[in-house]
């Protein structure tokens, strides 16, 4: 492999993703797992061993990487693009590592664990960015940036719980149903306070009636996402929305957004976290 200069990490639950970086911000090479049972350090440096040296190598990753780093998460408002990366300490010489410290707010109580390299990487590419920035995933949120910085935000389980009720709720685009996805989150939208009878009328519906899985993994996603949208309606409404994530993780939010009027634009995840994580580079020196 050409000589590398720095490795970006990216975290997001159990799962892993590295990249090795040339000093141009050119990706080299990647690898991605998940957790093992030595704990964070462990798994990094399994990951990362194809391409360590016997010198210190640089590493850079996107949020905290435990739970006790969050003591350092730096309160909003704040401009991502200035936060700069903490030194965090290692059992071995190899690894010279770095770590983007999370996002707090005081009230509603909130953290964004891995959010601010995304964040950041728009930024850089959109200095002038005044609206809404949604992060889709297990746990999904919603920023309101304003002058380059992080005003506000919000955070929503909806992914991750209908993970659980439905197994894969995901879409692949493959196995989903428009139709049943749609009127879902009409119900929901219109009266968010029935969302947990409307859970057990479809897992009840589930039991006597089995129903396509791709009309159940809709359903739960649609009336799950919308009471989302009912809850952030504050943020979305007649404001310029912008996606981050992978294409088949935002693709519920853009059909969802896109009926009620707001056609919002969706940037790759992978590509912010890289432009985010080479800005801190940059900061570094």
């Amino acid at each position: 492999m050409t000589s590398f200069d720095w490795i970006a990490v990216d975290r997001s639950g159990a799962d892993w993703r590295t990249w090795a970086m040339a000093g141009d911000g050119a990706v080299l090479d990647q690898a991605s797992g998940q957790t093992g049972p030595g704990g964070a350090e462990a798994t990094l440096a399994g990951l990362l061993e194809p391409w360590l040296d016997t010198g210190p190598t640089l590493v850079l990753a996107s949020g905290p990487l435990d739970d006790a780093a969050l003591r350092d998460a730096v309160p909003v408002p704040c401009s991502p693009l200035d936060i700069a990366p903490r030194p965090v300490a290692t059992q071995g010489a190899r690894l010279a590592l770095h770590a983007l410290p999370g996002i707090r707010q005081t009230a509603p109580v909130d953290v964004l664990q891995g959010a601010a390299a995304r964040i950041a990487g728009y930024l850089a590419q959109n200095p002038e960015f005044d609206g809404i920035l949604c992060l889709p995933g297990p746990s999904t949120s919603w920023v309101h940036v304003s002058a380059r910085e992080i005003v506000s935000f919000r955070g929503f389980l909806s992914s991750h719980l209908a993970d659980l009720l439905i197994p894969q709720a995901t879409p692949d685009r493959q196995g989903w149903d428009d139709t049943a996805f749609a009127a879902a989150l009409d119900a929901t939208l219109s009266r968010p306070e029935t969302l947990a009878a409307q859970l057990h009328g479809l897992l009840a519906e589930i039991l006597l009636h089995a129903p396509a899985p791709a009309t159940s993994r809709a359903r739960a996603s649609g009336l799950l996402l919308g009471a989302e949208l009912a809850a952030t309606k504050a943020y979305w409404l007649g404001q310029p929305v912008v996606l981050i994530g992978a294409a088949e993780t935002c693709a519920p939010y853009h059909s969802a957004l896109g009926a009620q009027g707001i056609p919002p634009q969706t940037v790759d995840g992978d590509a912010m976290t890289l432009a985010g994580l080479g800005a801190a580079r940059a900061r570094l020196g």
